[in-house]
């Protein structure tokens, strides 16, 4: 709405100066009516209305942002429009008005280009479903589909919600989700994506995630919810805007002093009208959001990009964070020569199988299919473990006091379980967290970048949290914190050493995460309470993203100050030459839109790959 309301005033300015030259050149009309030595011909009358009510606007937004304590370079615009109007030249007085809604209309149009992987996302996002009701296909919209419904997914055709392969093998391309180049094939009880692409066969879909839960679609509403953010970094000049405006106010006195001649001061408020400066810095960011969606980095905000660029110290959680939410076996320790290590861990996973635990499922996924055998009796003891018939024997699987309430208390800091075959104890198995492969080199490069603090925050316990981050290559290491200690442990950080960016997964760091001047979600499983709390989002699977992160936020800044101040330094050079009069207001006019294009194009380079060394690669 707002850009159409930029789009007519910059029409109604192009439609009045169409007017004028007709009028002025064709009809060669005469003045209505003079004052002194000013003469106010139709054009002259209809574009001082047009200058007025404009500069009136302008007068407006300006008297807010000063009660809300904010100084912008808005007033020189004021300045050049009623300097254009006292002095009667028309055509540079219109030629501002041109600049001024040309500068904004240009300005959403970098902005369109900039932002269009944001835009990309949201024309993508699946509409219609090829649903089956007795066999036949039925299109309906995807917001009518209900968990249980069957949809046939034609080759080529987008899957419209999150579900389940009931019939058909094909391959699915996930890049836009996971950013995994190849696709992946999927057979009969594999999961499949909202977003991700059929291939060459078609296959038959269950639903199993509403619209509004799944994948895509939760990843569209993060990206509504960054475009709807108010702009505020759009301004970033404005921090510029006292001396500037001291400079060029100071140069056009001046002007008028030495000449004489007030028209001087009007051609120097002419070129100091301040567009570049305002184009500048909302072109910049907005390429810079636009690259970190390229990146499957989603950021909410145009503030998040200064702070990261800016950070300091970084938190991180430690399960599904540094490490995957999935724990791997570590040792398999025997009570005696009785039994086996083999055939320990194939007991204990056979009564484990049927078991949703996270422990249980970790070690039925790391233990050989071909040692997991047919339980019976299966009975689950709430928080204390389970037991069950394996090939004759009675097993129980769980917390010591469950397997054998007898057996004196073992000295084990890491994950376990325990096991007991026949009524007698039989051993244990200890489990780790898997570290992503990803996350020491992940830490390294951040220090690379200027990281000068690294915290780990875990609720685990000390020795498993020491182990990891060893690992990982992190020597502050906060363990067996609650969610209330994180977020303490966040705001201590003291001011030298921030901003603090946070980086966790689950909903116990969704606190964490606002408490935080950045707070970074890995949220490729979707728009968790954590993605919601978060400042940027990372949508695929891989921590190593942060690192891009900032990569892309110190080059998106480093743009924009250099446009921003380049922007500065031309349009001074170009009042500094108005100073001695050789620059009419009109051809001053005309300069400051080449400025307008040169703003843009440098804004632009935000889009562009940063360096290694922004990205953490190259040895300090």
């Amino acid at each position: 709405m707002e850009n159409m309301k930029r789009q007519w005033k910059f029409i109604v300015v192009l439609i009045a100066g169409a007017f004028g030259l007709f009028s002025q050149f064709a009809l060669h009309s005469k003045s209505l009516f003079s004052i002194g030595n000013l003469q106010f011909p139709v054009h002259a009358i209809i574009i001082d209305i047009i200058g007025i009510l404009m500069a009136i606007s302008l007068l407006m937004e300006i008297f807010h942002d000063w009660k809300t304590g904010r100084y912008g370079v808005d007033i020189l615009a004021v300045i050049a429009v009623v300097s254009t109007i006292l002095i009667g030249d028309v055509w540079a007085e219109w030629m501002i008005l041109v600049m001024m809604t040309g500068g904004e209309t240009l300005e959403d149009y970098a902005t369109g280009q900039a932002n269009k992987e944001l835009r990309a996302l949201l024309d993508k996002t699946p509409r219609i479903a090829n649903k089956l009701v007795d066999g036949k296909i039925t299109e309906v919209k995807v917001d009518a589909l209900q968990v249980g419904d069957h949809v046939l997914i034609k080759p080529g055709q987008q899957v419209p919600v999150d579900g389940k392969i009931v019939k058909g093998t094909s391959s699915f391309d996930q890049s836009s989700l996971t950013g995994e180049s190849v696709p992946v094939s999927k057979n009969p009880g594999d999961d499949l994506m909202s977003g991700s692409v059929n291939g060459d066969v078609a296959v038959e879909m269950e639903v199993t995630k509403a619209a509004k839960d799944s994948e895509y679609q939760s990843i569209v509403a993060l990206v509504k919810s960054a475009q709807a953010q108010p702009a505020k970094f759009v301004k970033m000049a404005d921090r510029y805007a006292i001396p500037f405006t001291i400079i060029s106010l100071i140069i056009g006195g001046a002007a008028w002093i030495v000449s004489g001649d007030a028209t001087r001061f009007a051609e120097v408020m002419v070129v100091a009208s301040p567009c570049p400066l305002l184009i500048a810095a909302p072109v910049a960011l907005i390429s810079g959001m636009s690259s970190m969606s390229a990146h499957h980095i989603i950021v909410k905000s145009g503030p998040t990009l200064e702070k990261l660029a800016k950070a300091k110290t970084f938190a991180f959680d430690k399960t599904g964070t540094l490490t995957e939410n999935q724990l791997i076996v570590d040792q398999i320790v025997t009570a005696d020569d009785s039994i086996d290590q083999k055939e320990l861990q194939s007991l204990a996973a056979s009564v484990e199988q049927q078991s949703s635990h996270v422990i249980a499922s970790s070690l039925v996924k790391a233990t050989d299919k071909n040692l997991i055998h047919a339980v019976t009796n299966l009975k689950e003891t709430t928080a204390q473990g389970v037991e069950g018939d394996v090939d004759g024997k009675h097993v129980k699987v769980g917390k010591l006091s469950f397997v054998d309430p007898g057996h004196e208390k073992l000295d084990i800091t890491s994950t376990a379980i325990y096991i007991s075959v026949d009524g007698k104890f039989a051993g244990y198995i200890t489990l780790k967290d898997k570290m992503r492969p990803e996350s020491p080199k992940t830490i390294e490069r951040l220090l690379r970048q200027g990281a000068e603090d690294i915290m780990m925050l875990t609720g685990d316990h000390k020795q498993v949290a020491e182990k990891v981050a060893k690992e990982a290559g992190i020597t502050d290491v906060r363990s067996e914190l609650l969610p209330s200690q994180k977020i303490q442990a966040i705001k201590d950080v003291p001011k030298n050493l921030r901003p603090v960016v946070m980086t966790g997964d689950g909903v116990n760091d969704a606190p964490s995460l606002t408490a935080a001047d950045v707070g970074i979600a890995m949220g490729a499983k979707g728009a968790t309470a954590a993605s919601e709390s978060a400042d940027a989002v990372i949508m695929v699977n891989d921590i190593s993203k942060v690192n891009d992160a900032v990569a892309i936020s110190k080059h998106t800044m480093k743009v924009a100050n250099i446009d921003v101040l380049t922007a500065i330094g031309v349009v001074i050079i170009i009042e500094l030459i108005a100073f001695t009069g050789v620059i009419p207001a009109f051809w001053g006019a005309i300069l400051q839109e080449v400025v307008d294009m040169i703003t843009i194009s440098l804004g632009l380079l935000a889009k562009t790959k940063p360096s290694d060394k922004q990205f953490g690669l190259e040895e300090k």
